[in-house]
């Protein structure tokens, strides 16, 4: 069946049943056969969707014609009566998870610095695609998630990112744009067959298609039924989460004890999600569920991940972003402006406040941050001694992992107060200096 501009305008229409209104559709411009007609299809249909158009093209400067295309790109957007964006971005193409990726974090990351509240933009993906995206996932060995492929609506800076021409093939854009007669630009890097995708495209596919003819569709259909599979197994995690107290990143040792092992992998999975987390691997999954669940209840192990770390204390498992604390050991002057206490661990400064805080007396002394070397003592306004510092942080119930980590405040060589935690007696002020810890982590 070919495809129409009237068939864009109904899938348009249907995909509201998963996200918000759309307020405004950014156009992801490419230039190529697809977003041309995606651009050409939603200008056609202006008078009934009646939505702000806005054309983004992003210049990924790798080939030498990329500034020619940028112009066409604009000129083409201008003949459709579009606003028209342009934003050139640098790519690094050495290291990491290579050019291809390289340039899709950088594309969308410019294209994100465009979404406002309520925005969708639409990104050209079609059928072809989604069969492409399915075969790479499963050759990388991808479980339910991966195999579901690209999602036709998702969540994506301020608005959403949608994909409205999944049920469309590649044949069926083509047909339009020549019953259109439009114009579109042929990256000659689509050719080079060292790209995955590119392999897949050019090589695999047209073997396959021409034995199975049907069978990008056949293979969209499986990428749905894995989505519905995947959103079950995702509802699934959730109840269980619930059942173990509801908070995604702190999580009942016991009651994980009472799950399967699958079921135990798959609310880790979701629950790395829901905490913003990077989802652990299969290997990391086997080491949290094998190695730290069953250790004893005063051990501390670790299970790590890139992004990402798995932690036990007593009856709770800990999900929680890497850190590493910056290193203070000679005194890290403290004063003026924020000091970075480490990548996780967020920042330290000084403010006003109206009430009681670090004396003046105190911080016109000189304040130095240093870390935790053992010994330390601190007396507590209402008390009359000094109390060691360790059994404090304990009888507070701070996680062990963090207790080292804490950046003490030193004047004159002694302890003045331990982050913005408590103040010694001897240095706190009726109205004095805040001590403002910003991105703190969860210490208790």
């Amino acid at each position: 069946m070919s495809f129409k501009a009237e068939d864009l305008l109904q899938r348009l229409l249907e995909l509201e049943s998963l996200a918000t209104a759309p307020k405004r559709y950014l156009i992801a411009l490419s230039g190529g056969l697809d977003s041309t007609v995606l651009a050409h299809a939603l200008a056609s249909t202006r008078p009934q969707h009646g939505k702000a158009l806005i054309a983004i093209h992003v210049d990924h400067r790798l080939q030498n014609e990329s500034g020619a295309w940028a112009e066409q790109c604009e000129q083409f957007a201008t003949e459709l009566g579009l606003e028209f964006l342009c934003e050139a971005v640098d790519v690094e193409v050495q290291g990491g998870d290579g050019p291809e990726a390289a340039a899709r974090d950088a594309r969308y990351a410019a294209l994100a610095k465009h979404v406002a509240d309520g925005d969708w933009l639409l990104s050209a993906h079609h059928q072809d695609d989604q069969a492409e995206t399915l075969m790479l996932n499963l050759l990388r060995g991808s479980g339910p998630a991966g195999l579901a492929g690209m999602r036709p609506m998702r969540q994506f800076s301020r608005g959403w990112l949608s994909r409205p021409l999944l049920g469309v093939s590649r044949d069926d854009l083509m047909a339009y744009a020549m019953r259109e007669e439009l114009r579109w630009i042929d990256d000659p890097s689509n050719e080079d067959v060292d790209f995955d995708r590119n392999f897949l495209r050019n090589e695999v596919l047209p073997l396959i298609t021409g034995r199975w003819p049907g069978a990008a569709a056949r293979m969209a259909r499986s990428a749905e039924l894995a989505r519905d599979a995947s959103n079950l197994l995702s509802e699934l995690a959730e109840l269980d989460i619930k059942s173990l107290g509801g908070v995604c990143d702190r999580l009942s040792v016991t009651g994980l004890h009472k799950l399967s092992k699958s079921r135990q992998f798959n609310l880790l999975r979701q629950a790395a999600k829901l905490s913003e987390l990077p989802v652990p691997a299969t290997p990391q999954l086997l080491a949290i569920v094998e190695q730290l669940l069953p250790a004893r209840e005063d051990a501390e192990p670790l299970v790590s991940w890139p992004g990402g770390e798995a932690r036990r204390y007593r009856d709770t498992l800990y999900l929680q972003p890497t850190f590493s604390a910056a290193d203070f050991a000679r005194g890290q002057p403290f004063g003026d402006g924020e000091v970075l206490i480490g990548p996780g661990l967020g920042t330290l400064a000084l403010g006003s406040c109206d009430g009681p805080g670090l004396s003046e007396t105190v911080v016109a002394q000189g304040l130095c941050l240093r870390r935790r070397e053992g010994g330390e003592e601190i007396q507590l306004p209402g008390q009359s001694h000094t109390k060691k510092l360790k059994k404090l942080l304990q009888e507070e119930g701070v996680l062990p992992w963090f207790r080292q980590q804490l950046p003490l405040i030193y004047s004159g060589g002694q302890l003045v107060a331990v982050a913005d935690l408590w103040i010694a007696a001897g240095a706190l002020a009726e109205k004095g200096r805040a001590i403002r810890w910003r991105n703190k982590p969860d210490l208790y």
